[in-house]
Formats: structure tokens, sequence, C-alpha cells
């Protein structure tokens, strides 16, 4: 069942959008649903983050879930997204934030209720580059992973202030990137895009129990001893898959009707 929209949200031009059946997951993404979680020995550590970024984590799992020795959960993906650039994602992550909460919903109907930057006027501000718009703003989101909605608050930071060395963004591996850390959850993510054949190779990262230490800190956060539900783990990939996919069925529409309208 969809999302309830108010008749305001009916009368907006990408309201269509959110009529649209949703596109179904990936062939790929439901062969991964089906087999599993990962071994921890597969899924990059928080610590060597960067690799990911550079492409030089190839070796470990791309498209998957698990839990780690101790205690910490990784969400990894990877999807290949025809007809998208690199710029219609630097600035889909900042637009989805601001005006109605439609914009948000549109992005998956089911599970997405709303989605408002702090301070709104940052990303508001024609001055501000369109990669920059994230930078030091606060997403305050209600959504619903698979265990009923629930609120989150993500700090979206420069990539320099979640460890990321800029240099590594605009090589052959990494176009643009976004980094945000779970204010309430204690998971930081990392999304990042870059060019192949006709389309964007769209890849995250979840790290599920590292976050803020102390204020801009950033560190493992899950208690010693505790560790991270894999039903959880499970059903925030099966959550992804799902968006992402139904993401790349419009984004490219949506971007040449709407970019330059914030």
């Amino acid at each position: 069942m969809k999302v309830a929209l108010t008749k305001e949200e009916q009368s907006l031009s990408y309201f269509k959008y959110y009529e649209r059946e949703l596109a179904p997951i990936s062939a790929e993404g439901l062969r991964r649903m089906e087999e599993g979680p990962e071994d921890p020995s597969q899924l990059l550590p928080f610590e060597r983050r960067c690799e990911f970024i550079s492409g030089a984590d190839k070796e470990f799992c791309q498209n998957g879930y698990g839990v780690m020795e101790d205690g910490t959960g990784v969400i990894c993906t990877r999807m290949f997204m025809p007809h998208v650039t690199p710029e219609m994602f630097e600035w889909w992550f900042p637009w989805h934030s601001v005006g109605s909460d439609l914009r948000y919903k549109i992005w998956d109907p089911e599970d997405h209720y709303f989605a408002t930057a702090h301070p709104a006027a940052k990303v508001l501000d024609l001055s501000v580059p369109v990669r920059e718009k994230t930078w030091g703003v606060d997403h305050f989101i209600m959504e619903d992973v698979g265990f009923g909605p629930q609120f989150v608050q993500i700090r979206f930071v420069r990539p320099q202030d979640a460890g990321i060395d800029e240099d590594l963004i605009g090589t052959e591996n990494c176009a643009g990137l976004v980094c945000g850390i779970g204010m309430n959850s204690g998971t930081t993510m990392i999304h990042k895009w870059y060019p192949e054949e006709d389309g964007v190779i769209f890849q995250s990262r979840f790290w599920i129990g590292w976050g803020y230490q102390e204020e801009n800190v950033l560190g493992k956060c899950l208690p010693d001893g505790v560790s991270i539900p894999m039903e959880f783990c499970e059903k925030m990939f099966a959550h992804a898959q799902k968006e992402y996919s139904n993401l790349m069925s419009f984004l490219p529409e949506l971007y040449l009707e709407e970019k330059d309208k914030w």
C-alpha cells in the first residue's frame, strides 16, 4: 500500500511518478536476497572505506549484507542505472530534501513518508554548488525499511569530514558521492556514482554500528558484546534494492523536467 498524499501533493507536476507502479527489483538484487548473508571476511571494514571510493575493494562483496565479527553490520549495493548521469545524482540528493514531501515519496511510494532538510536555506541558495548542497545539512526522514515507520536523522557531511580522501573524487571509480551519518541510528553511509556505457554505476555502503562516538569523531558506537540482528541487515538490503530500482526508472525523466525548479 502506498503512503497517503495531500490534495496539494496530487496537484504537483511530479505526482505522476507516485501514480506509476513501482519498478521491479533487478534480477541480480533478487538473487542476492535469496542467497542470504555474506561471510564477514567478504565485507569491507569501515576503517578501509577509502578503498570503496577508489575502487580498490573489488575483492570484497559488492552486492550483499552481513554482520562482522565485532557485531557491526554492513550493507553493500552495486547497480547499473541506464540513461542516468552523474549530474542527476548530484542534483537528486539535495532536491528531494526540500519542497514537498512528495519528492521523497516518489522514490519509494510504499515506504517513504517525508524528508526535510535543515537548514533548507543552504539547499535553496543558488550560489552554493550543487555537490556542496548536502554538506552540513541534516535530513529528517520518516521511512519504513521493514519494521514499521521509523524516524531517522541523517547528517550529511563534506567527504573529508567522513575520513574520505577528496583526491579520490572526480576519478574513474568515483565521479561524485555523498556521505551521511545517522545521528540516531549509529550508521555511516556513503553513496558514490561514476559513468559506465550509457549510464552510471551507483554504489552504496552502510556501516551499521559506526557513527559519532563524540562530536565530530567517527568510530564504532555499538557497545562491545552487542550485535546487529541479521534480520535488520537483510531488510535494509532489500529496501535499498527496492528504492534504487525504482529511482532509476524515473530519474532521467524527472531531472529533465525539474532540474531548475528548487
